[in-house]
């Protein structure tokens, strides 16, 4: 087992924001987190990452416990974050902002790592000396997506790939993840679009209110007729 959360409890301020949530990734896995928003997928990935902390429970990485390690160890450990929004360096060039994503890499693998970035997003080498505040929205994805990989990591955490993005790039997006899934990478994926979400994941849990309401691999989930009714408007 690669990601092990267990009874985790994360609060803002009063707000309980996540009650009791425990689940599991497995090596090779894409395991999406469905569920309205403010149901509480980003802030799951926040405690993750190291950005928020749960009041009990426990996170454990390839056996490791997670409590208590910097968000920056965090990803030295093999855990990539690409948060909501993209939030690339906008007034860097493109090639900047991978080379970035390579800061806990020794200075002697990024060439190699940043080959296979491009290799991934062909866009992103025809744009590598572009400002990334030029890019289009589904640019800037690639290229949030991409400053995550050069970090080489065992784990993908992808947050809101698709948010903002015209149906195409959708899409297109929804591939690349199919492809970095085929070429060995373990992803956990946190989607409002549930179909696509589901269309793409092994196993996938639906959070309610900061709860799980519901668990199964990703054909139950987008087949039962609770999600259908809830999440994909049928």
């Amino acid at each position: 087992m690669m990601l092990k959360v267990n009874d985790i409890n994360v609060y803002y301020g009063a707000i309980h924001a996540i009650k009791g949530v425990s689940f599991e990734v497995n090596e090779g896995e894409i395991v999406t987190l469905i569920g309205a928003n403010g149901a509480g997928k980003s802030t799951i990935l926040n405690t993750v990452s190291g950005l928020l902390k749960s009041k009990t429970g426990s996170i454990e990485f390839l056996g490791q416990p997670l409590s208590g390690v910097p968000a920056h160890k965090i990803v030295e450990r093999g855990i990539a974050h690409v948060p909501e929004g993209r939030r690339v360096f906008l007034s860097m060039t493109v090639e900047e902002n991978l080379e970035m994503g390579a800061y806990t890499r020794p200075n002697s693998g990024v060439a190699d790592h940043l080959e296979r970035v491009y290799e991934q997003f062909p866009r992103l080498k025809e744009r590598h000396r572009q400002v990334a505040g030029t890019l289009s929205g589904g640019e800037q994805q690639m290229l949030a997506m991409g400053r995550g990989l050069m970090s080489d990591p065992k784990l993908l955490m992808l947050d809101e790939p698709s948010m903002g993005l015209a149906p195409i790039l959708v899409e297109q997006i929804f591939e690349i993840i199919a492809s970095l899934h085929k070429a060995g990478t373990t992803i956990l994926l946190v989607e409002q679009n549930a179909r696509m979400a589901l269309s793409v994941a092994d196993r996938g849990y639906v959070l309610e209110t900061g709860k799980i309401a519901l668990s199964g691999t990703g054909k139950e989930l987008a087949e039962s007729d609770d999600i259908k009714k809830a999440y994909l408007g049928g």
